[in-house]
């Protein structure tokens, strides 16, 4: 044992270099697991993000004014209280829109409980007295924004002072009211109620506490009461192809890891053959050998994983961006702790397991050391680079192409783990792109309207046709209704949908089939066609309101909405079957240039109020938090390469130990083989990069498109970058590589001739 310690310390104190790269490198790969964790946390439970900041309540429950809600607070289990607050029911109006919210009387500084989180504009203010606060989801299907003034039946109005996140539950047109903050004198007094959050030690005692609170209330005086399963539940629903998204990500980043940290290791060992005979020579048994190597990597790895872990802990949330929002709120989060620590051990665990499989092959080099058969193979130029030479080629390309691939099967799997991390962030890239898609062509995606109009009682079909004749921008409103129909066997029910005529029909997106052309035909969603095991060209009964409708599915359509459980067909069809249908809704398409807003704004106006305008809601508003975890996830990624490009650098300079005097000895000078190792660095970083490209394209494709399928949409989603995008990637990979090469091989090449005999003996 004293034997072995000495000899570790002396090859630590020899090699100083080395020893700090495998911390570092162990320190940075622990650090991008952690960082990648930390996105993955932030992105895919933005209910669980609101909650934490906000100090969000448990329980909010709803009463009415004459309860006695000062006895919560000594109820047990609860923590801290917010509230009560004074609440109103209420209607708003903004550009011909309108919803049923909650007044809420709230203080002109925002609670320390259960505080609203601004996203937009500014808290409540003494100054503006009919300023109020939205929630989010209830100003996105206002279209409300800060400036912006509501109008309620009693005539006054409301400034919208700003817009803030809950975590109580959304608002759902029909089921929830809204929340609307606003100052105590705005929230009428009469025929309202109360509100009051609590907030508990132990949020597994929610259903306890709230049979007390009602105990204690009396069942007679609690109107409503909403939990946080409740509101995490709803907010979840909408992140579940965002988490496989994420999921898949973590789980390449994890592999893209393994690979870096056996192939530093795999590096290291190598660069020591000379001493393992030594030691084998002075009495060192295999066994010893391997203990040797392991300890001192299992040393270097925990240390590393230590470094990365406090750092990330104390400096994580003070990174720039979106990376430090992630990390702060992912500190906060359940299960932190755990993954805090989990992350560590694993990559201890793996570096650990990487090292016994090196050192094995360490233990049983012989003590008089031989050049491996591959090796002495490829010490001979082959019959493609002699060639080239002949054909005038700079010796240093030909020599550097020689070095990177002319050494065996180290070659490909360098290539194998440099392009994994690029593979991936081609995969990111992809996503990127197919999220702008919706964004920006949502015409090809299954969103070809950008407005929904619905007009009440009072207006006839004949009169909407005419409103809606003198917008300009709207290049066709297309009538139709939407209803609930049985599907066979009348186990679940899927959305009917008749929109547009035969004279003038829906330009639905089609993925697979026809258009709809002629009587009784129809396309469906993918969630249809697996909900009902059926495909294009089949035919299908369901039943509405108790009359059959029996549909021939000529197409399947892109449908982001329902799960893809839409079935659609022209109106003309569904009147046949019931000719009392006329339309409920109208799909307006725009001009490319037309402004949403505007044209909404321009309709409420037009109609006086008749006309309910929304604007049609995409995939990308439950996807929105991607765009700026993509950046993250591609900075892991790089960091991880960047682990792997430092590995395989270190590689070829001590590869090209060796041939460093022969080099010299035909007359090459320093800054010549320097430029050989740039050369095999850069035209191995090409290779890579072109492989990853070439791979990743198709792989980020199918992926995509059957993350789609998965969900309901279907496939046909996915775009792939623009080539100049992926060419630039790879020129940046190629030239950073070549840029971070330069030193080292500079360095190495004008080592002292003993120095490379020693290296070499």
């Amino acid at each position: 044992m004293r034997a072995m310690l000495r000899w570790a310390h002396a090859d630590l104190r020899t090699h100083r270099g080395e020893a700090l790269f495998m911390v570092a490198a162990t320190a940075g790969i622990v650090a991008s697991l952690l960082l990648a964790t930390a996105l993955f946390g932030y992105a895919t439970n933005p209910w669980q993000r609101v909650f934490t900041q906000s100090r969000g309540a448990h329980v909010w429950i709803h009463t009415s004014p004459a309860a006695d809600t000062g006895l919560l607070p000594a109820l047990d289990g609860v923590e801290q209280v917010s509230g009560p607050y004074r609440t109103a029911a209420e209607t708003v109006a903004s550009r011909g829109t309108r919803a049923r919210v909650e007044l809420r009387a709230a203080p002109d500084e925002p609670p320390a409980t259960g505080r609203p989180l601004l996203t937009s504009g500014r808290w409540l203010d003494d100054t503006v007295p009919d300023g109020v606060v939205l929630e989010s989801s209830l100003a996105r299907a206002l279209w409300a924004e800060p400036g912006d003034r509501l109008t309620v039946p009693t005539g006054r109005t409301l400034t919208v002072l700003g817009v803030a996140d809950s975590a109580e539950s959304r608002y759902s047109p029909g089921e929830r009211p809204g929340t609307v903050w606003a100052l105590p004198r705005a929230v009428p007094e009469r025929g309202g109620g109360q509100v009051v959050g609590l907030r508990l030690a132990d949020p597994d005692d929610t259903d306890y506490v709230v049979q007390r609170a009602v105990t204690v209330l009396g069942a007679g005086a609690v109107t409503d009461v909403g939990t946080w399963q409740q509101g995490r539940a709803e907010a979840q629903g909408d992140t579940r192809l965002l988490g496989q998204v994420l999921g898949l990500f973590g789980l390449g980043a994890l592999i893209a890891a393994a690979l870096a940290v056996f192939g530093a290791i795999s590096t290291r060992v190598r660069g020591h053959l000379r001493d393992i005979s030594v030691l084998k020579a002075i009495g060192f048994t295999p066994g010893q050998v391997v203990r040797v190597f392991l300890a001192q990597h299992l040393a270097f790895a925990v240390l590393g994983a230590a470094l990365a872990t406090a750092a990330v802990q104390t400096l994580g949330a003070r990174l720039p961006g979106r990376l430090g929002d992630a990390v702060g709120v992912w500190q906060g989060l359940p299960g932190h702790t755990a993954a805090l620590l989990a992350v560590p051990v694993a990559a201890v665990f793996f570096i650990g397991v990487a090292t016994c499989l090196a050192a094995w092959r360490a233990g049983r080099v012989e003590p008089v050391p031989v050049v491996p058969a591959a090796a002495a193979a490829g010490r001979g130029l082959s019959r493609a680079a002699r060639g080239a030479l002949g054909l005038r080629v700079p010796a240093t390309l030909v020599l550097g192409w020689h070095r990177a691939f002319g050494r065996g099967r180290r070659a490909p799997a360098t290539i194998v783990r440099l392009a994994l991390p690029l593979l991936l962030i081609t995969v990111a890239l992809s996503a990127w792109t197919t999220i702008e898609r919706f964004d920006t062509r949502p015409e090809q995606l299954g969103h070809a309207a950008a407005l929904t109009a619905r007009p009440d009682a009072t207006l006839t079909d004949r009169e909407v046709g005419t409103l809606l004749a003198t917008q300009d921008e709207i290049v066709a409103a297309h009538p139709g209704l939407e209803v609930a129909a049985l599907v066979p066997g009348q186990t679940g029910t899927i959305a009917l949908r008749g929109l547009g005529t035969r004279d003038e029909p829906y330009p639905y997106t089609i993925a697979e089939g026809r258009p709809i052309g002629g009587r009784d035909e129809a396309v469906a969603g993918q969630g249809l066609l697996d909900l009902l095991d059926v495909r294009v060209g089949d035919w299908v009964r369901v039943t509405v309101g108790g009359h059959p409708q029996v549909l021939h599915l000529v197409g399947r359509s892109i449908e982001p909405e329902n799960g893809g459980r839409v079935i659609s067909t022209s109106l003309d069809t569904l009147r046949e079957n019931d000719p009392s249908l006329s339309p409920t809704l109208y799909q307006l398409r725009l001009e490319p240039a037309a402004d949403p807003r505007a044209v909404r704004a321009e309709l409420a106006d037009t109609s006086g109020g008749h006309l309910d305008v929304h604007g049609v809601a995409t995939p990308t508003d439950g996807l929105s938090a991607l765009r700026g975890v993509v950046v993250g996830l591609i900075t892991v990624l790089a960091l991880i390469g960047l682990t792997e490009l430092s590995t395989a650098i270190g590689g070829s300079i001590r590869d090209g130990e060796r041939d460093l005097l022969a080099l010299k000895a035909i007359g090459l000078s320093p800054r010549q083989i320097t430029a050989v190792t740039v050369t095999a660095i850069g035209c191995t970083a090409l290779v890579a990069a072109l492989a990853a490209t070439a791979l990743g394209v198709p792989l980020a494709h199918w992926l995509i498109d059957h993350e789609a399928h998965t969900i309901g949409i279907g496939a046909g989603v996915a775009q792939v970058p623009p080539a100049g995008h992926l060419a630039s990637m790879s020129a940046a990979s190629v030239l950073g590589a070549i840029a971070l090469t330069a030193l080292p091989a500079a360095r190495a090449a004008r080592r002292r001739l003993a120095d490379t005999l020693s290296a070499v003996a």
